[in-house]
């Protein structure tokens, strides 16, 4: 998956003309919001900025999706479960991030907390006010997810619509369980007014221009990283599964390991789009989990 998969990526025009197309909209937008003059025709408010990271990130999901239902065939209705966790993940660090600014003034509770009279914050809110724990768990809360539903579903053999019926449950499952208040996760609400990130303004047209350019280079590096992936050897192997699953199989191929591996990296995309839409959108809610 090396230098043959790079060429690949690098003599396919439709994918240099699309990196070309990240690289530009990260290049102007950011500048016709922060140095064109808000009197200019030219200048893009902080709201149209935000609504294109926010399509960015949509994007994201979308190469993850396409990823295993494209090329490998893997129809998954869930794919926004992860999407909705990576987006909880970075929503934990960002309200532990609130402290005495909250409206209630608490030093350690957020403000949801403090108005269920909670009193200590829950375990698996620890670490969520250091920005690297957030990051590791953007990653290895969906990927532990996808790991444990698609070991027990492809070694069950489970596939087709009978798949996709699953993962809709089980969407729906964490969407009910997630506007329960006594989750800890702000019930039907979710997290929202959110202050900084990284000691920087979220609501600064700087800060907003720095994560749409965050967001599109996320983008570039999810989208060569798929195309890699789809020219190697591997890739062979995954599309025969889509063509011909119980031929592959019979071939000495191990399908269910193919299905499980690429199922969990693509868990791994949405969750980081998830991560950067929650700061861009400024609320990430029980919604986010339907299909």
């Amino acid at each position: 998956m090396g230098k043959q998969a790079l060429s690949v990526l690098f003599a396919d025009r439709a994918s240099l003309g699309f990196l070309a197309l990240l690289a530009g909209v990260a290049l102007v937008v950011p500048v016709l919001n922060v140095a064109v003059p808000e009197s200019s025709p030219l200048h893009l408010s902080s709201y149209v900025v935000g609504l294109i990271g926010k399509y960015l990130c949509y994007a994201i999901l979308a190469i993850a999706v396409d990823l295993i239902w494209g090329f490998c065939g893997i129809l998954s209705l869930g794919h926004a479960v992860f999407f909705a966790l990576g987006g909880y993940a970075m929503g934990m660090y960002l309200m532990r991030q609130i402290g005495t600014r909250g409206v209630y003034g608490h030093p350690v509770l957020p403000d949801f907390m403090v108005f269920l009279n909670w009193d200590e914050l829950p375990w698996f809110w620890y670490g969520f006010d250091h920005f690297w724990f957030a990051l590791v768990m953007v990653a290895l809360v969906p990927a532990a997810l996808a790991f444990v539903f698609g070991w027990l579903a492809f070694r069950a053999r489970v596939t087709g619509v009978y798949f996709s019926i699953m993962t809709q449950a089980l969407s729906y499952a964490l969407l009910l369980a997630f506007f329960r208040n006594d989750m800890g996760f702000g019930g039907n609400n979710g997290f929202t007014d959110f202050k900084d990130l990284l000691g920087f303004d979220l609501q600064s047209d700087s800060t907003r221009s720095a994560l749409l350019v965050a967001t599109a280079a996320t983008l570039a590096a999810s989208y060569g990283a798929c195309r890699m992936i789809v020219a190697s050897r591997a890739g062979r192997v995954i599309r025969s599964i889509r063509d011909a699953e119980n031929r592959t199989r019979f071939l000495g191929y191990r399908v269910e390991s193919y299905k499980l591996w690429l199922f969990v990296f693509s868990a791994v995309l949405a969750g980081v789009a998830g991560a950067l839409y929650v700061p861009q959108v400024g609320i990430i809610n029980p919604s986010e989990f339907e299909p």
